[in-house]
């Protein structure tokens, strides 16, 4: 019988350290947090030294009750969750449940890396709880509850239901919004460059550019913004000799990146492999916890993936000095280790994100990882070599050139010894202007004084550019040098303002607010300056340091923070405009009834709306022209024609977004879906041959059905997700956003089960108990039980004869927990 009890938050960490550990361990798993602040009440006694009232999260009973069993006969139980703030929250409410203090056999064990040799060493060096470290999770928990359920609320109020507010997710859209009004605000200026194209008494051509006019230096000193300008430079050019002035040349070396740290590893993700933050920590999260490598079994391949420090274990450090000489030669190790500055406000608490052990080389566990495993296992092998490889060196030369009252510049470099960009080169955001320069390539051989030909010279207009829209990786780049946020929640704070219709993505993935999210974004600054303020969110993460450091009382800096949040609060209540009931006059009148028509906040933006309403409903969307005069938005006619009187369709804008009426209304009242059916790429759960098609029904309500009807009936109201069931590998799973419970994911295969929600302060999922009525919602999709609603919803998207009765709300509502 086993004398010892360690506990993890990860099934798949407990099954890999159940093959470390021999029959005197027995190892169970909590998924993550047992206890949270209860959902139907703040939880906060403010009054009473913000003192916390947790709960049993739903569905962690059995889950609670397993471990307590598995406690009572045993000698020592070790806590073993991630090691920082959250598993040492979840490790301190486990231990509360199994009767710490009293209990004096509970202690804390710390795995940065999950390998048989740093899992024994950890259980051999054991700690106390850290007070100060759960502190520092609660107080930050409790400052997004207290946000969270203050700001939230009077949204809902004020704008529309279901809307929320955050601490950082606030700010997070804030600065997307600033950047878009940056964009919109910017007044393109034209410049010009000057280039010429020459020729030595040696190959190759080479081009120079215009540097300096009569002593001036263009750009700092001489602005070139006219075409004018440079004619005239070019005039005084014509018959000139061009002469080289000056040969400058010296060795240039190129240094290696620290090895990854949290968010710098969510940004090489997105740019060499095209991952989401999301889908990289997931990635990361397996690599952690352990891989199956055949024979060796489970095996952890990187340390832990949440850390904001560069710092490297000197036996690393030796490992792979012993593996670069072996590998590329002697010639590519520096003579000593490089060692790498974490930022000033760094926990520290972890090492870098590396390999657990240089065996592991990506050609070796290749074939037993997942395609995107290996491709993210890659760049974390690759950043770590090359981060302790010699530099990469370069003979760069610059020549100046003289003709007339101008010099002209030309630059150009040869690698010389490609060092540690032979395994590894940065992306873009992270390497320096000094890496770009003297890129233009190989010179030809040249003396001072030497007289060179002309053979063209090239003027070029430019305008100079509006800063570009954030991207996931760009924001959290932002977000990490202003200090807002941690490595823990970069992630969720990404999923968070896409799925509250904040922000969405454009095509190529960049960051747009949505009208809604500008509204919102004003009406909070306006009223909250502080929580909203970019230097205050900020100052807080420094306060949950000093928390953790024991620097800081967790009573004081609540305090500190609630007493200016509370009169805010007050203030708001009365002052913050009343957006959904507001209506603003214009100078528009009803086409229908000759009212005036008022603008009006919908569940899509602003429209026009009859003032005469509920005895006249018209609606319609609206334009401004350049000097913000309001007028009507002209309906979109489309190539598609009516059935019913062969007139033009046109796009039209309703109660529920955009749809396709017809031309003759108020003759012909013809109306269609605007959405043609898109395709998911996600193969039928049934079938296994279509491909789900995202479709909309008459109401403007979206389902998914499979492109094979009638063959095929499957149908489904909430999203499908590429994303494996965790529990029965079924090939997708389904997402839906409830009002009782928010994000939901769950399993459509029968019998199945799996269901967990978003816990949008916490950031993570949780797993919850799938009700019967979803049950029954799955089965009859499965199993083509609802065939002939299947078949209503499939025959309107493709056009045949609308159905008696098309999709509803009140169906879909059946599918909510």
């Amino acid at each position: 019988m086993a004398k010892h009890l360690v506990i993890v938050e990860s099934p798949a960490k407990a099954k890999t350290l159940g093959k470390y550990l021999g029959r005197d361990y027995q190892v169970k798993a909590s998924v993550g947090h047992v206890v949270d602040l209860p959902k139907s009440k703040l939880g906060v006694d403010i009054e009473n030294d913000f003192e916390t009232e947790y709960t049993v999260i739903h569905g962690k009973n059995a889950i609670l009750n397993e471990i307590k069993q598995a406690a009572k006969d045993k000698d020592t139980i070790y806590l073993a969750p991630d090691p920082d703030r959250e598993g040492e929250a979840i490790a301190w409410h486990i231990a509360k449940k199994l009767g710490h203090p009293k209990r004096k056999n509970v202690r804390r064990v710390l795995f940065n890396e999950i390998t048989k040799k740093a899992v024994l060493d950890a259980l051999q060096h054991p700690r106390d709880l850290d007070q100060n470290l759960f502190e520092a999770q609660q107080a930050r928990r409790v400052l997004d509850r207290l946000v969270g359920y203050r700001l939230s609320p009077l949204l809902w109020e004020k704008v529309r239901r279901g809307l929320s507010a955050g601490r950082v997710q606030s700010v997070a859209v804030r600065i997307i919004v600033e950047r878009e009004r940056e964009i919109t605000a910017f007044v393109p200026e034209e410049y010009w460059t000057v280039e010429a194209r020459l020729e030595a008494g040696q190959p190759p051509l080479f081009t120079a550019r215009l540097a300096e006019v009569d002593g001036q230096k263009v750009e700092k000193q001489l602005k070139l913004d006219t075409r004018e300008r440079v004619d005239e430079i070019l005039r005084g050019l014509d018959g000139a000799t061009w002469t080289v002035a000056k040969i400058e040349k010296k060795e240039r070396r190129r240094h290696p990146t620290p090895p990854f740290i949290t968010s710098r590893l969510q940004q090489e993700a997105s740019r060499k492999l095209g991952f989401q933050p999301s889908r990289t920590m997931r990635i990361a999260q397996r690599l952690y916890e352990g891989v199956e490598l055949g024979e060796e079994g489970a095996v952890g391949l990187i340390t832990y993936m949440r850390t904001d420090s560069t710092r490297i274990s000197g036996e690393a450090i030796a490992a792979v000095r012993d593996y670069i000489p072996q590998r590329f030669g002697p010639e590519y190790l520096p003579a000593e280790p490089n060692v790498y500055r974490s930022k000033k406000d760094a926990q520290d608490a972890h090492e870098a994100i590396r390999p657990t052990s240089m065996e592991w080389d990506p050609e070796k566990v290749g074939p037993h990882l997942e395609r995107e495993e290996l491709a993210l296992y890659t760049l974390v092998w690759n950043r770590f070599v090359a981060s302790q490889m010699a530099s990469a060196v370069y003979d760069a030369t610059s020549v100046d050139i003289e003709a007339a009252t101008c010099r002209f510049r030309a630059t150009g470099q040869v690698l010389k010894f490609d060092g540690f960009i032979r395994v590894y080169t940065e992306g873009q955001d992270d390497r320096t202007p000094a890496d770009d320069e003297d890129a233009e390539g190989q010179l030809p051989p040249l003396t001072e004084g030497e007289v060179v030909q002309l053979h063209e010279l090239v003027p070029e207009q430019h305008f100079t550019q509006p800063p570009p829209r954030f991207t996931q990786a760009t924001l959290i780049k932002e977000l990490e040098e202003k200090g807002i946020g941690r490595p823990s929640t970069y992630a969720s704070i990404m999923g968070t303002i896409l799925n509250k219709e904040y922000v969405v993505e454009d095509e190529q993935k960049r960051l747009r607010p949505t009208e809604l999210g500008g509204l919102v974004t004003d009406l909070l600054v306006e009223s909250f300056p502080d929580v909203l303020n970019v230097e205050f969110t900020a100052g807080m993460e420094d306060d949950l340091d000093l928390i953790e450091e024991g620097k800081e009382p967790y009573v004081a800096a609540m305090r500190r923070f609630w007493t200016p949040f509370a009169k805010d609060l007050e203030r708001a209540q009365v002052e913050m405009r009343d957006v959904k009931r507001e209506e603003r006059p214009t100078d528009l009148v009803c086409e229908r009834c000759g009212k005036p028509m008022v603008i009006k906040w919908g569940r899509r933006g602003e429209f026009l709306a009859c003032s005469g309403y509920p005895e006249c409903r018209s609606t319609t969307n609206f334009t401004r022209d350049e000097n913000g005069k309001i007028r009507p938005a002209e309906p979109e006619v489309t190539d598609e024609m009516c059935e019913k009187c062969g007139r033009p369709m046109q796009v039209r804008f309703g109660r529920f977004g955009k749809f396709l009426g017809c031309s003759g209304y108020p003759e012909c009242k013809n109306v269609q879906p605007l959405f043609k059916p898109i395709p998911t790429g996600i193969k039928c759960f049934v079938c296994g041959q279509g491909e789900l098609h995202e479709r909309r029904s008459r109401r403007g309500n979206t389902f998914y059905s499979c492109n094979r009807y009638p063959d095929c009936t499957f149908v489904a109201w909430d999203k499908p997700v590429a994303e494996p069931c965790p529990r029965c590998a079924a090939p997708f799973i389904t997402e839906k956003v409830t009002k009782r419970y928010g994000t939901i994911r769950r399993c459509v295969r029968e019998g199945c089960g799996w269901q967990v929600r978003m816990d949008e302060d916490e950031g993570t999922w949780v797993e919850m108990e799938a009700p019967r009525a979803a049950a029954q919602i799955r089965r009859r999709a499965s199993t083509g039980a609802s065939a002939t609603r299947g078949k209503k919803a499939a025959a309107q998207a493709v056009g045949t004869p609308p159905p008696a009765r098309a999709p509803g709300r009140s169906r879909a509502r059946r599918a909510s927990p």
